[in-house]
């Protein structure tokens, strides 16, 4: 099995384990399908592989043992790819400044008088 087809939307953390398309490509329909038979569990739709795909939730742990296996991929680059996929959600991080403060200086923050 190559992969499922890609939507073509953005560049994702997935591509490149998941290269296939047309003729090759597997459905997102099959692989939900292929996870619930492998896994034993039926909790795996084809819209979590689309968000899978899209990013918009990543693959917990669990859902990445039974990805490799199906995808016949090594569990550590699909590991890799999760991992790189959430710092890439979390973006850089974001100062939080209480609004009882105030800048005293460019990135100094001081409580109000």
């Amino acid at each position: 099995m190559t992969g499922w087809r890609s939507a073509g939307r953005g560049r994702s953390h997935w591509a490149p384990y998941w290269p296939g398309s047309g003729e090759q490509g597997v459905t997102q329909l099959r692989l939900a399908d292929r996870l619930c038979a492998a896994s034993g569990q039926a909790t795996v739709t084809r819209h979590e592989v689309s968000r899978w795909e899209r990013e918009e939730r990543i693959p917990s742990g669990y859902w990445l043992g039974w990805l490799a296996l199906v995808l016949d991929l090594p569990l550590e680059e699909l590991e890799r790819a999760a991992g790189e996929a959430r710092r890439f959600r979390r973006g850089p991080r974001r100062l939080v400044v209480p609004p009882s403060w105030v800048e005293h200086a460019p990135g100094v923050y001081r409580r109000a008088s």
